[in-house]
């Protein structure tokens, strides 16, 4: 099935410290061939996992340094569409909601409402923010709170991280400085999205 072809499960060579926190095979072999090949530089990094709509900060030596739910694109889908990052937000259509895959050296700045943002893929407007709950009808505080991922599945393409994280882990790590985040693909393959991860991991079974 598309999407469902993944990495080998082996566990990569590299050393990636999760500080005992439960993660997918997919998260730990991505962060895994990061560090391993130093895909991430000296920067601190990021994996966000789609399917199960959370977020792993990571410092530049590849120990996490915290982890949690965030609220992503509302369509599903890899890719963000020609030009959106260029339409008034009341023209992107249900369907065009979607969080892109892949790998993003992210920046630092300031949204239209004044916020500072960690931009992931500037062109297609798609930041790393603080959660807004300024529309009460889309219950976004609560859909962080529960245990489930399918209700995660809100916003225009941004990912939405609880306040406290973002001040206190996703800004100090990614913000201000070089930074690399890492988008896990939910549609296509793992193979599609990260082939040199791919070869590698298949290389180090």
């Amino acid at each position: 099935t598309a999407g469902r072809s993944m990495a080998p499960s082996t566990t990569p060579r590299a050393v990636v410290d999760f500080a005992g926190v439960e993660a997918p095979p997919e998260v730990r072999q991505l962060a895994g061939w990061a560090v391993a090949r130093a895909d991430h530089g000296s920067a601190a990094f990021a994996v966000i996992d789609k399917r199960r709509t959370h977020l792993y900060v990571f410092d530049e030596k590849g120990r996490l340094r915290g982890d949690t739910p965030v609220l992503l694109g509302h369509a599903p889908g890899d890719d963000s569409v020609a030009g959106i990052g260029q339409r008034p937000i009341e023209q992107v259509r249900p369907q065009e909601r979607t969080t892109p895959a892949g790998r993003f050296e992210v920046a630092s700045g300031r949204n239209l409402l004044d916020e500072d943002v960690i931009w992931v893929d500037y062109q297609a407007a798609v930041s790393m923010h603080r959660v807004r709950a300024t529309d009460p009808r889309e219950r976004r505080l609560e859909r962080l709170a529960t245990p489930a991922s399918d209700d995660n599945r809100i916003s225009y393409g941004c990912v939405n991280v609880p306040v406290a994280f973002f001040e206190t882990v996703a800004w100090p790590m990614l913000g201000g400085r070089r930074a690399v985040v890492y988008v896990l693909p939910e549609v296509k393959s793992f193979e599609q999205v990260f082939p040199q991860a791919a070869a590698w991991l298949g290389q180090a079974a």
